[in-house]
């Protein structure tokens, strides 16, 4: 067994509370908030009107209120767009990440801890801090949100040893999940394009969010012809908006470059094949559908 923990430094916690907050979140994020409860927690997202991708997060249930666990570097940014949509509902939003910190570990670490169930987003109490199974895919294993001075007692305890954040965004990568980089996405794409709905972030039989309408008709309406995919590099780099070619047509566009990269694919398109070595300007990839994406 695995005994790896990952101190997702790149992670910052929002806490949102207040007597109107289950449905201060309900009107905005794509995921159902009553899914959340003290055993279960979701993945969800926040769209334009135009259900084009803003920001993604994990929503836990803690105390009265709920944890928002986002990439540090939307932090800001969503800690903001929550405030503009606060206007008169009775809604407190803090930023905690000074205070709290999350870890990852593996799905059979996981199991192996008294209480846990093999149901994605399962949720429940270490030592008064909450552990879930990843909502997206059990492959990303479980975390953990806890206070920063409690947390290397309860690694100790849980017989964890830390490990190198790269290793979790390689394997994040890996599985065809965006690990990192998340602002170069914003307003890029649709967020159903984003696979949102196989990682379990969409929930088509909820009431009005913001950016439902355009959602809801992509599917309904099967519109749906381009997918986020991750990019293997075989050699060279790639730049940022390039295009991705095929029988000089364009197939796609890569949208994260850097480290983790990935593209925006015309997956329909009779030019696209799964296993070609894509040339680009300056280096050679491959685009790789995930085992969980079935298309």
């Amino acid at each position: 067994m695995n005994n790896s923990v990952y101190i997702l430094e790149d992670r910052a916690i929002l806490y949102v509370n207040g007597s109107d907050a289950k449905d201060f979140l309900q009107n905005l994020i794509s995921n159902d908030i009553n899914k959340v409860t003290d055993n279960s927690s979701c993945f969800a997202s926040l769209f334009t009107p135009q259900g084009k991708f803003l920001y993604e997060f994990m929503v836990v249930k803690h105390k009265l209120g709920y944890f928002i666990d986002c990439e540090k570097s939307q932090s800001d940014e969503i800690f903001k767009q929550l405030n503009l949509y606060k206007i008169r509902s009775k809604v407190e939003i803090l930023n905690l990440s000074n205070e709290f910190v999350v870890a990852s570990f593996g799905y059979e670490k996981y199991l192996s801890i008294e209480g846990t169930k093999d149901i994605l987003g399962f949720t429940f109490k270490y030592r008064e801090d909450p552990i879930f199974l990843d909502p997206r895919n059990k492959h990303l294993g479980a975390r953990l949100i806890i206070n920063l001075e409690k947390l290397y007692l309860s690694l100790k305890k849980l017989d964890l040893k830390n490990d190198k954040i790269e290793n979790y965004h390689i394997h994040s990568h890996k599985l065809g999940i965006v690990p990192k980089d998340l602002n170069k996405l914003k307003n890029k794409l649709f967020g159903i394009e984003c696979n949102f709905e196989e990682l379990n972030g969409i929930d088509f039989k909820k009431g009005c969010y913001v950016g439902q309408e355009n959602t809801a008709r992509i599917k309904l309406k099967n519109k749906l012809s381009k997918r986020l995919l991750p990019i293997e590099i075989i050699d060279g780099e790639l730049m940022e908006n390039e295009s991705v070619l095929n029988n000089n047509v364009e197939i796609g566009k890569v949208l994260i470059n850097e480290t983790y990269p990935f593209a925006l694919i015309k997956f329909l398109d009779s030019n696209f094949e799964k296993d070609k070595i894509f040339q680009g300007k300056n280096g050679s990839f491959k685009i790789f559908v995930p085992e969980w994406l079935k298309i």
